[in-house]
C-alpha cells in the first residue's frame, strides 16, 4: 500500500482571484504555466465513452483556443474520433504539477471548421504531415517495419510537393460547459470553485469542499 504523501504549499486559490468568464481564468493559469516553464503546458487527458458506456482517457495536447472553445487535433476514425462522432460529451483534465494546479473542462465536442484544419495542417512539420497519412490511427499493426515501409512509400509519394491535409484528419472542437479549477493546499483543504453553464447561457459560480 502507498502511504506516500505530498503537502500542498504553493499557493491558494481565493474568490477574489477569479473573474465572471472561466475561460478567461483559465488562459490566466494556462499562461502561468507556459511562464513558468513546466515541461509540458499543454498537454491534457481527453476522456470519451464508448459505445457500452465505458469511458476511456488519453494525453493530446491543447492547440487553439477561440472564441467558442478549445481546439485539439487528431485522426477521425481513431478510437476517439469514433467515440466523439457518436458521443459527443467530453472532459478534459489539466494538471500542472509544479503547480499544484488542476482545470477539469466538459462540453460539447465535433469536428471544428476545415480552414482551421487546414492552417494547422500547413505549419505541421513534413515528417508530422506524412506521418497522418501513414498512421491509420487505433488499428492493429503487424510490426513496427510494416508502419515505416508505409512511411517511407508516402515520403517518395509526397517528394517535391507539398503535403495535403487528409480529409480524415483534423481538429475537434471542445465547447464547454463546466469549468472547474482545483488548487492544492495544505492537510488536502484544496480550493476548488466550478462554474457551470445555465439555461440562460450565463456561467453561475461556486465554492467546492476538497
Amino acid at each position: 500500500m502507498n502511504h506516500e504523501r505530498w503537502d500542498y504549499r504553493k499557493g491558494e486559490l481565493l474568490e477574489s482571484d477569479l473573474l465572471d468568464d472561466p475561460k478567461k481564468v483559465f488562459v490566466r493559469w494556462l499562461d502561468h504555466a507556459i511562464d513558468s516553464n513546466i515541461q509540458e503546458p499543454y498537454a491534457m487527458v481527453v476522456s470519451t465513452i464508448k459505445d457500452d458506456g465505458q469511458p476511456t482517457s488519453r494525453v493530446v495536447y491543447l492547440r487553439e483556443i477561440v472564441e467558442e472553445g478549445l481546439i485539439f487535433f487528431s485522426n477521425y476514425n481513431s478510437h476517439k474520433g469514433e467515440q466523439i462522432l457518436k458521443h459527443p460529451k467530453v472532459s478534459l483534465n489539466f494538471f500542472w504539477s509544479e503547480l499544484e494546479r488542476q482545470v477539469k473542462i466538459e462540453g460539447i465536442c465535433g469536428p471544428s471548421p476545415k480552414e482551421i484544419s487546414d492552417i494547422y495542417f500547413a505549419n505541421r512539420p513534413r515528417i508530422s504531415q506524412i506521418g497522418a497519412w501513414a498512421s491509420r490511427q487505433s488499428s492493429e499493426l503487424n510490426s513496427r517495419e510494416e508502419l515505416e515501409e508505409r512511411f517511407k512509400d508516402l515520403e517518395a509519394k509526397f517528394e517535391g510537393q507539398e503535403v495535403p491535409r487528409p480529409e480524415h484528419w483534423g481538429g475537434f472542437l471542445v465547447k464547454p460547459s463546466l469549468y472547474e479549477f482545483w488548487q492544492g493546499r495544505p492537510g488536502r483543504l484544496h480550493d476548488r470553485f466550478v462554474y457551470s453553464l445555465n439555461d440562460e447561457e450565463r456561467w453561475s459560480r461556486s465554492r467546492l469542499s476538497p
